[in-house]
């Protein structure tokens, strides 16, 4: 075993269940989920709801915010689930100084899937026309430390999530009780 991990980060493009794998993750672990959605500033969300991809700049102020939610949800003694499309190498880097032992869960899945999924949520300012550039954005964190990378395209959530949680506990999760 390397570093135990901390917490977690569910990554991947929109519409890879980065929520859902994160609500059932939490039921099986007794984390804290973070919902990085929640933390966009307005002027990014009126960005992507008219079509417009974030840039770095975009992202920085984001990222700051998840970074110090991040460590806010650690200092109460909870483990954090953060999800967040942490879609470059350089996001993941920011994130993992936030937090020693930070491990990240990637939802992979194709081009395709993600733009069926995302056509069909109700309500999410992120359009299906942002997909490609969100795959063109995306740096693949295989092979990066304390990173399972999971086939979002033909498993369930449930199973997603139970995956996640056998490898997070195989990496040092200790649960309550």
């Amino acid at each position: 075993m390397n570093h135990p991990i901390t917490a977690l980060v569910i990554m991947g493009v929109a519409g890879c269940g980065k929520t859902c794998v994160s609500q059932s993750l939490c039921q099986l672990s007794g984390a804290t989920a973070i919902e990085g959605d929640t933390f966009h500033p307005a002027a990014n969300i009126e960005k992507m709801s008219a079509g417009i991809p974030l840039n770095d700049e975009d992202r920085a102020g984001w990222l700051d915010s998840l970074c110090d939610e991040l460590r806010r949800v650690d200092a109460k003694g909870e483990r954090p689930v953060l999800t967040c499309s942490a879609l470059k190498h350089s996001y993941r880097e920011r994130l993992r100084s936030a937090l020693p032992g930070l491990g990240f869960v990637f939802l992979e899945l194709t081009p395709e899937v993600a733009a069926d999924r995302v056509s069909h949520r109700p309500g999410h300012f992120m359009p299906s026309t942002l997909i490609d550039s969100q795959f063109a954005t995306l740096e693949s964190p295989v092979g990066e430390p304390l990173t399972l990378a999971l086939d979002a395209s033909s498993h369930s959530v449930d199973e997603l999530a139970a995956q996640a949680h056998r490898w997070w506990l195989d990496h040092g999760l200790k649960l309550a009780g």
